[in-house]
């Protein structure tokens, strides 16, 4: 297991490298500091709410007009997946609580982003509502990265402030 953490941590090192050479200055022997894995969390927190809960926006409104979800990138945003299988219809409510979540997610990650205990504990208690819309709306995505940061979090404890 260590050594896949390494591993982990290498690569993520070549990447903040590439992206923001100011970041691997908290780099130390090949080793990311908690902070540096705390804002890779973070990072990936506001990919996920920023990607994911953009598209809210446009299937509320389509919602509220009368009209059908729409299609992104040839899948449908938020429906025809597990939830309406079950019985559970895309409605306006359902995709404002989805979008409530998704902004607390990036407010996570503005606490992570500094290293603070509020933003780690915010983070891991939005996994259970974030999964379930995952799972509910089909987004494969999101449970991958959830791992990752819970992984990064989890790592970076003993620092936060």
């Amino acid at each position: 297991m260590r050594l896949f953490i390494a591993k982990l941590q290498m690569a993520l090192y070549y990447v903040l490298e590439f992206w923001q050479p100011d970041l691997t200055s908290s780099v130390v022997g090949g080793i990311m500091t908690d902070l540096t894995l705390l804002r890779v969390a973070a990072f990936l927190h506001w990919f996920i709410a920023i990607g994911i809960g953009v598209f809210c926006f446009p299937a509320i409104r389509n919602l509220l007009n009368g009209q059908d979800i729409p299609m992104v990138m040839g899948f449908p945003a938020y429906g025809r997946g597990p939830f309406e299988r079950v019985g559970i219809p895309t409605t306006v409510p359902l995709l404002a609580a989805f979008l409530l979540v998704c902004i607390l997610e990036a407010v996570a990650g503005y606490l992570l982003w500094s290293g603070t205990r509020s933003g780690a504990i915010l983070a891991l208690l939005l996994l259970p509502a974030g999964a379930i819309f995952w799972w509910g709306f089909a987004l494969p995505i999101p449970p991958i990265f959830a791992v990752i940061w819970t992984a990064l979090i989890l790592l970076g404890w003993q620092n936060l402030v």
